[in-house]
């Protein structure tokens, strides 16, 4: 999505061990992630760096669904899905030297009922294996939603509105102002 705004960066994974805190809203956790992403990768050394990290949680009630560990658990997690009403949050932070910026958005996603054969269909795909809830809003999985309310770019994993208006608020300009000022 970043490349698509014009938007130059450079990608780096945080070690990090991601444990949710007891009593920790999903919302809550989102945004704590994100913020020690982006803490683990700023380098002090470095003043013009602007780091922008992202973790994005699905969860249905109280109850965080998280990457599948295998088949079995992408089949479960789908039939818990079918037919209902999830939340999916994603915890934004853009932080440099002196500045840390956060967010967490939530978008409501309507499922509709699915057969049990269309589940081990989509799983046999192996689109959900790596994705939080099991399923690609931008891939296949984007047949199984009847409604979403909120930011769609939000259910793929990153809240477009509000990363740019943070990205802005630190000086970093899409490309359409940037031939403006130029």
């Amino acid at each position: 999505m970043l490349e698509k705004l014009d938007l130059a960066f450079r990608c780096e994974s945080p070690q990090l061990v991601e444990t949710r805190r007891e009593n920790e809203s999903p919302p809550a956790y989102a945004r704590r992630l994100a913020g020690e992403k982006a803490s683990c990768v700023l380098d002090p050394r470095n003043e013009d760096t602007v780091v922008l990290a992202a973790d994005t949680v699905v969860f249905l009630g109280e109850r965080i669904l998280m990457k599948p560990t295998d088949e079995s658990d992408a089949v479960k997690t789908l039939e818990i899905l079918s037919g209902r009403t999830h939340k999916v949050v994603t915890g934004v932070t853009v932080a440099s030297e002196d500045t840390m910026r956060q967010t967490a958005v939530v978008t409501s996603v309507r499922f509709r009922k699915l057969s049990r054969d269309e589940i081990e269909w989509y799983v046999a795909s192996g689109e959900p294996l790596d994705k939080a809830g099991a399923y690609a809003i931008q891939g296949i999985g984007s047949s199984f939603i009847e409604r979403i309310e909120g930011s769609p770019s939000n259910v793929v994993g990153l809240p477009l509105t509000e990363t740019l208006q943070m990205l802005q608020a630190t000086g970093i300009a899409p490309s359409w102002k940037r031939r403006k000022s130029e």
